[in-house]
């Protein structure tokens, strides 16, 4: 087995590597192809009859007007180029399931005691909610009266149970049905509610754009009221075939939820489907939680721990000496009974880390993070008796380093915080459209639901979007007239923006872009950006009680590319009281040199009664000196105020096409991973090796062709990986014939099995 020892690019060389073209000429492939109208099978097999190489394997007819295809690349590039009827060839993605205070903290409980039209208590009684994820255990105690049935995508039949083969079996669905509905030991947020289960992912919790794609299909054709999907990748893009599906199933009335993802807490790290325009994206915050601090004695250091889910409760009633572990391998943790170890993220999972420190008597485990960023989530496979918490690369590198000189003592310190915003949760914006994702979050860390067998917490923004599918329930069952777009308003409109503690970590853009924001919300500490947070957390019982709805629910002014630019948006403003009528007014937005708000004078809006309304925005680039700015138009509407998140950029500076790129272990033995952010996407993308004393190339690590842009995150096998020693690496995007790359050096270590 090889085992990669990276190196940051830190340097350039003083020769430039010269690479070869990257071959279009590639096995066979599976595309979604998107037709610009609805075509009979027979149309379809005509399409593609004079391409011989091509199989067709699934008709979707509901969630896109489209086919899926295998063939080469050229085949499907001739297609693509001679019909005129295709409107889109998308590569089929793979794509991941993305791992009761909390009911209480979004408003479940006061609903409890809210009655429907028909006198019912809200529970979500007579609502469908689709999930589409690996499956259910649908005899659960708590889940089989809420079983209403389903589809098996993956083995094609009608039994959507979770995965239960030993090593492969999944537990996602079942957990994320429970958040919705669970209705016994625990209960969901609606816990009335109908599960229709659409097992998506199979084995593992992975699954493609193919299989994805035929549940969201089902259930259009089952009509479901709301749609779940826990799942995604890091594509941030708003185009996907999956997006674009969500958005045709809130066409035909479905709302639709999405995870917004786990790849926080950078920016434009949100991915499909939470990047589709017409859904509800979601993004994850904290319930109440005690969060701990590492105190070093005789320093002012503190460095904030995520708790690994699965461990035991940073509870330690003294101090203890901090030793370096390596990476939690057996013959590393030699010296560590009593003590606080440190190890490193990579070829071990958590659990074998967690486990080996255990059995060598380590009192607490610190795990710091291998690649750039901030601290990362993780779930345990069993429950310890010791503490386990995660460290951001940064501070894990400072202790490293600190415990290798001398010997360092450390006492743990809870404070107790909530409504935060997690670090691994997504944020935007999305590119191309510069639209706020996530549009909200909810609670998606410590999350205790269902799993096959029992219950277990986990956390995620994959439990965060099921908090909101079940506050949809809610709404619903209140307002049964009300479409996908006025129940995301009401959420929206009435969700609390948070703001980030002294402890919360902070993500920016680039220096000189301006981090003005009309929001006058918690003065004393500084508020999360809208494309973190969107509106901000969700308070479903506002959401019901709501006598307004303004959408659309967040603004996009776009791109300023003119010298002076004047954008105008519309909104439509409903009083939806049967019997006040409503005064509305908005709040003069902070001023802003270069900027000139012309808002709509106070005006009233009788019962029952709407009225559309425009909002201008004009921008001076010559004064205005920002390159983003975002906030939220304040609207008072009798006693309440609802905020309307919204952003705006000025036209980009000539950005480098490749930046980040970092290379460490996977957490799994022969697992290697690497992440490079491409702002403007590429036509070539490539990771180039060259012998570092002739130049001489010797091949590529990875190639992709018509890349999007935003993070690419791949993981890499032991097999892909050269022979050992030391080459110099070029990272190269070429886009419209014009390259960028940044270059350095990696060295390939041979070790023992």
């Amino acid at each position: 087995m090889k085992l990669l020892l990276a190196l940051l690019l830190a340097f350039q060389t003083p020769k430039i590597l010269i690479h070869p073209s990257i071959s279009t000429h590639t096995k066979e492939t599976t595309a979604i192809i998107i037709l610009d109208k609805p075509h009979s099978d027979e149309e379809i097999r005509q399409l593609i009859r004079p391409y011989k190489d091509l199989k067709l394997r699934r008709v979707y007819r509901d969630a896109i007007d489209g086919f899926s295809v295998q063939g080469s690349a050229e085949t499907l590039a001739r297609l693509k180029s001679s019909q005129k009827q295709i409107v889109n060839v998308s590569p089929v993605i793979h794509y991941q399931a993305e791992t009761e205070e909390s009911v209480k903290i979004i408003g479940g409980e006061e609903v409890r005691s809210f009655f429907d039209k028909k006198n019912q208590r809200l529970t979500g009684k007579g609502i469908t909610v689709g999930v589409i994820d690996t499956g259910v255990d649908y005899t659960h105690p708590d889940l089989e009266r809420n079983y209403a049935g389903g589809r098996d995508l993956v083995d094609n039949d009608r039994d959507p149970m979770e995965t239960l083969a030993l090593g492969k079996a999944t537990i996602h669905g079942t957990h994320v049905a429970g958040i919705i509905a669970a209705n016994g030991k625990i209960k969901g947020v609606a816990p009335e509610a109908k599960i229709v289960a659409y097992r998506a992912l199979g084995p593992g919790g992975g699954g493609t754009t193919e299989q994805v794609l035929a549940a969201i299909d089902q259930a259009i054709k089952d009509k479901v009221d709301i749609v779940n999907l826990s799942l995604g990748n890091d594509i941030n893009g708003p185009d996907l075939p999956i997006s674009l599906a969500l958005n045709r199933a809130v066409d035909r009335g479905i709302v639709a939820v999405a995870a917004a993802g786990n790849s926080g807490p950078g920016v434009w790290s949100v991915g499909s489907p939470g990047t589709a325009s017409k859904a509800i994206s979601v993004g994850a915050s904290t319930p109440t939680l005690e969060t701990p601090f590492i105190l070093i004695e005789g320093s002012r250091d503190r460095f904030q721990i995520e708790p690994l889910e699965g461990s035991a409760p940073w509870a330690l009633d003294r101090s203890a000496d901090i030793v370096d572990g390596g990476i939690g391998r057996p013959d590393e943790l030699k010296h560590v009974d009593g003590k606080m170890v440190l190890l490193k993220r990579g070829i071990l999972t958590f659990s074998q880390k967690a486990e080996n420190a255990q059995k060598a008597g380590a009192k607490a485990i610190l795990i710091y993070n291998n690649m750039s960023g901030g601290r990362f989530m993780g779930n345990l496979d069993t429950q310890l008796t010791i503490p386990v918490g995660a460290l951001s690369k940064g501070d894990g590198v400072i202790l490293q380093k600190a415990v290798t000189k001398q010997t360092i003592s450390a006492r743990v310190s809870v404070s107790e915080e909530s409504d935060q915003l997690a670090d691994f949760s997504s944020r935007g914006p999305v590119t191309g459209t510069w639209e706020i994702k996530p549009d909200i979050v909810a609670p998606g860390v410590a999350i205790n639901s269902t799993i096959p067998g029992g219950y277990l917490s986990l956390q995620g923004t994959s439990m965060a979007a099921p908090h909101v599918a079940g506050a949809c329930a809610l709404i619903k069952q209140a307002h049964p007239d009300w479409t996908p777009e006025q129940v995301k308003a009401a959420l929206m409109n009435t969700a609390k923006p948070l703001a980030k503690s002294n402890g919360a970590s902070r993500s920016h853009f680039a220096a000189g872009q301006s981090a003005a924001s009309s929001n006058q919300i918690h003065r004393d500490l500084a508020p999360y950006r809208t494309y973190e947070q969107g509106a901000g957390r969700i308070q479903v019982d506002e959401a019901i009680k709501t006598t307004t709805l303004v959408t659309p629910s967040s603004l996009r002014f776009g791109k300023f590319t003119e010298q002076s630019d004047v954008h105008k948006v519309y909104l439509h403003v409903e009083n939806k009281s049967s019997t006040h009528r409503q005064r509305y007014s908005f709040r003069v937005p902070p001023q802003v040199d270069g900027l000139d708000w012309r808002l709509p004078l106070s005006f009233m809006l009788e019962p029952k009664e709407a009225r559309d309304i425009t909002v201008e925005l004009t921008v001076d680039p010559q004064v205005f000196k920002g390159k983003i700015h975002d906030g939220y138009l304040q609207l008072e509407a009798g006693a309440a105020t609802i905020r309307i998140p919204y952003l705006y950029v000025l036209e980009e500076p000539n950005y480098p096409r490749v930046m980040g790129f970092d290379f460490a272990k996977g957490d799994k033995p022969g697992q290697y991973r690497y992440e490079v952010y491409l702002p403007g996407g590429a036509d070539e993308f490539g990771i180039a090796l060259f012998n570092p004393e002739d130049y001489r190339f010797v091949g590529f690590l990875d190639t992709i062709t018509d890349v999007k842009k935003g993070l690419i995150r791949r993981d890499l096998l032991d097999s892909q990986l050269p022979a050992e020693g030391t080459y110099l690496v070029k990272v190269f995007a070429k886009k419209v014939g014009k390259e960028d790359f940044v270059e350095g050096m990696i060295t390939i270590e041979g070790s023992e099995e």
